[in-house]
């Protein structure tokens, strides 16, 4: 089960942090990321960490502003928000995929997984 939490109302500019727990499975077995949905769009990639931390990807969007990590002693991992736009504005959700790879897989800038596992979303949205 993934949990998410830390979502909110900010403004431009400002700053949220991200969590989300991963219970009933071998954590450090998972690659972690997160996706975004914005009312009336696609869900849409924003980042990813392998296992252990060592790589991150980022979608271009979000570049130099998040910063996704991990702590798998809490099963738990992070997304950090900062500068935040209104149309960062969306559910974020939280994803996981069974993979002890050192690189994760993208086709057309998402990240590709084997498994559908998601959280239950949580809103953050940026005014202006």
């Amino acid at each position: 089960q993934l949990v998410e939490s830390g979502g909110g109302m900010v403004q431009a500019g400002g700053s949220l942090r991200l969590s989300c727990a991963l219970s009933g499975r071998s954590f450090s077995r998972y690659a972690m990321g997160w996706f975004r949905q914005a009312p009336g769009k696609e869900r849409e990639f924003v980042a990813a960490t392998t296992w252990n931390g060592g790589s991150t990807y980022y979608a271009d969007s979000v570049k130099g502003r998040f910063t996704i990590s991990r702590d798998n002693a809490k099963s738990t991992v992070y997304l950090q928000m900062n500068s935040l736009k209104p149309e960062d504005t969306a559910v974020y959700y939280c994803a996981a995929d069974q993979d002890v790879s050192e690189t994760l897989p993208f086709s057309s800038g998402t990240w590709v997984r084997l498994n559908d596992y998601w959280g239950q979303g949580t809103q953050v949205t940026v005014s202006s």
